[in-house]
This record gives structure tokens, sequence and C-alpha cells, in this order.
């Protein structure tokens, strides 16, 4: 086992802190594609799993005994997937054992507490609220990136940069979003991606204003905004990065206007990013900076501090600042424990509630969009009647909108900007 595991491993045992219980992480199995097609869907381990093997076979549980320590059962390779996949067979070892001994190994600790983590062991009984303490445990380590876990995002970033390099190069009217997409994908593989590391979102129009948007055939105009929000991913650690372009390469009129209030906004936001700092508050004074904004394209109107504390804002900016990202898109994010997702519409959709501390790569990607899900709603039309100027707003429904987001780890005196080398 690599020395980085053994040592990452020590680290959850700590914070653990289990005598009697012990613990059972599954990473998943495998999903056959439908239709007799004699093919399986490519398999993503669950990330506390992936955290604690570093590798992405499927069928494999990694277990834990305070007694004992720890050990990984694995499926034997069958000939077959040899034959057909070329996947190695596994060299057996006390730490690395076969699945069939698994059994045998549980039922020697079958009076013990059992938490259950990683994909869930449905024959299995676990205790549901030492699962809970387990896995909070557990994320609270996974946050603070280990170095081999900031070496594979740098190399993510870097297989990023080129491919946000390719598709600035790439864009202009009459290309669609669809070949923007293959540009920027071929460069992330190009510079040692493995994949990306979630659906790459190219947007182009109206259509970025669809926060998750997948890339279609439609051509980009002469004055749209081109959002894209994309990420390589190597060895399971991914990038984050989302940019807003021009289609003629320069920022004019009301969408120059809109995308230098999101750019000053980010650009603050990540000033502020340093050990201590509570990711809430940040959202909402980035909010305030927003709403003000709005004010000033006439959008909103009204006193901005009343503005903020009436929601008003998040009809434009209407998910969380950022999130966590490394082992995945929202690796290791959520709230400390004692924190409740609020109800609040301008912060239902935060995705970290905590303080930021050295070690986390957290992304900060503020954003402003004329979403007509939302803004032609009725109820929210008479709800904010007073706060929005709707004639102003009903003109500006097809600009789609502007999303600006880097990575950043944080250092013991502020942070980094990973992604800096992508212009903005």
């Amino acid at each position: 086992m690599n020395n980085y595991l053994t040592e990452r491993r020590a680290r959850v045992a700590k914070a653990w802190n289990l005598t009697n219980e012990i613990v059972l992480c599954h990473g998943g199995e495998l999903i056959p594609v439908p239709g007799g097609a004699d093919q399986m869907f490519r398999f993503v381990p669950d990330t506390e799993y992936r955290y604690l093997a570093d590798h992405d076979e499927p069928g494999c549980l990694v277990a834990f005994d305070p007694q004992s320590g720890w050990v990984e059962f694995r499926p034997p390779v069958l000939e077959a997937e040899r034959v057909w996949e070329g996947r190695p067979p596994f060299d057996w070892s006390e730490a690395i054992r076969p699945m069939t001994e698994f059994d045998g190994w549980l039922a020697a600790r079958q009076t013990r507490p059992v938490a259950n983590l990683g994909a869930r062991m449905p024959k299995i009984s676990s205790d549901d609220a030492l699962t809970a303490k387990v896995r909070e445990a557990l994320m609270q380590v996974r946050r603070p990136k280990d170095d081999v876990e900031t070496a594979r995002i740098r190399a993510a970033v870097d297989a990023t940069v080129a491919g946000f390099r390719r598709a600035s190069e790439y864009i202009k009217p009459g290309v669609t979003e669809r070949q923007i997409q293959v540009e920027l994908e071929c460069e992330f593989f190009r510079h040692g991606g493995d994949r990306p590391g979630y659906n790459t979102i190219v947007g182009t129009g109206t259509n970025a204003a669809v926060l998750h948007f997948t890339p279609s055939k439609r051509v980009v105009g002469e004055d749209d905004l081109v959002l894209i929000d994309a990420g390589a991913e190597i060895e399971g650690y991914t990038a984050d990065v989302t940019r807003t372009y021009f289609a003629k390469g320069k920022p004019e009129g009301f969408r120059g206007e809109l995308y230098h209030a999101v750019l000053s906004a980010q650009k603050t936001a990540v000033e502020k990013c340093k050990p201590g700092k509570e990711f809430r508050e940040l959202h909402l004074e980035t909010a305030h900076d927003m709403a003000a904004s709005l004010v000033g394209l006439n959008i909103l109107t009204g006193d901005v501090d009343n503005l903020v504390e009436r929601d008003a804002h998040a009809l434009f900016f209407p998910h969380g600042l950022g999130h966590l990202v490394g082992l995945g898109v929202r690796d290791a994010s959520g709230y400390l424990p004692g924190r409740k997702r609020s109800t609040r519409f301008g912060l239902a959709a935060l995705r970290i509630d905590l303080p930021l501390d050295v070690g986390f790569v957290v992304t900060v990607e503020p954003g402003l969009y004329f979403i007509p899900a939302l803004l032609t709603d009725k109820r929210r039309r008479e709800q904010y009647r007073d706060a929005i100027n709707w004639p102003r707003v009903d003109e500006l429904l097809d600009i789609g909108g502007v999303r600006i987001e880097d990575n950043l780890l944080i250092t013991p005196d502020g942070n980094e900007n990973l992604t800096v080398a992508i212009p903005k």
C-alpha cells in the first residue's frame, strides 16, 4: 500500500476514535446498459470509498476494525473480464483479500455495532447513528486536501486550462454549442485528463440561463453570451471552472455591464477567502454586491439591504456562491454539525455552510441570469412587484446569463487561485 494511503487511513482512524465498532465502506457495483448491449455504464465509485481505497475497481469493500486494522475485500477477476476488458488479476495480501472471505470476517464480529459508509449494503444490518457519526468525522478529514490530492487537482487544472484556452479561441458566431464542447474536451484529453469531471455545460444565448445546460446543436448568434462550465478529471480529482465569453469577443452594451457586475463581485469574493471566513457570510456579502449592481442596472429598485433580506436578488442569483471541489465536483461539501439547510429562497441552494480552513479547495462562482421559469412566475411577480422593474426585465429575457468561477486553495495567509491562468 502507498505511504500516503496508509497515512490517510491513520488520520481517519484517529478521527473516528472507535474501540469496538466496525466500519464497512462499499464502492458500489457495475450497472448494465439496458437492451442487452453486453456493456456496463462507466463505473464511478462512491467518493467515501475512493478516498479510503484510492482506486475505482467495482464491487470492492474497505473494512475497518479498530482492534485489527484495515482490510480491503475485492471480487476475483474472472477469466471473461481478462479476455473482454483486459483487467489484470489482483495480488492478494494480508491487506487485500478475496471477497469470498468477507462473510467469515463479518461473522467473527457479529455482535459488534456496524457503520455502513459508501454504497449501502442492504443485507447488512447497521447502526444509523453510528453511521452518521463516522460519516461526519470522515467528511471533516476529507475537507483539507493532502499533498497527493492537491497535486492531482493541480494536474486537473492544467488540463482544464488547456481546454478553456482552445474553447475561447474557437468561439465565434456560427459554431454550435456541441462543437465548442468537442474542442474543449479534446484538449482535456490531450493534456492528460482521464475524462470530464462532470457533464460539460455550454450554453449560448438564452441557454446560458439554464444552470446545468447540456450542449445542443444551437448555433452561436452574433450578440450571444457563451457560458462554459467544465473541468478535466485526473485520477478521480476534478477542476470546476466557469467562464462566460462574448460571441464577438468584446463585452458590449448591457451584456458587457452584466458581465462586469459579476466579475467585480467574483473578484471581491475571491479576495475575502481565507481561513476562518464563514462561507454563508461570504455568500450574503456577495449577494449584497450583486443586488447593488442590479439596482445600478435599473433592474432592482429600493434599498440594497432590504432587497437582500427579501431575497429579491435571488431571482437573478438563485444558486450558492460555491462548494468544495476535488474528489468529485461536490467533494466533502455540506454543513457543520448543528447547522441545517435554510428554507430562505436566497440561501436554500447554499452547498456549504462552514468556515473555510487551510487545505480546502473551494469554488467561487457568482452568476446573474434572466431565467424565464423564475421571472415569468405570477406569484413571484406579485411578491416582488415593488422591488423589480418588471418592464425592464421583460426586455431582457433573451439575454441568458453570466457566471464566473475559479478554484481556490485556502492557505494560511489567504488563498491561491488555482485557475487564475484562465482569462476572464
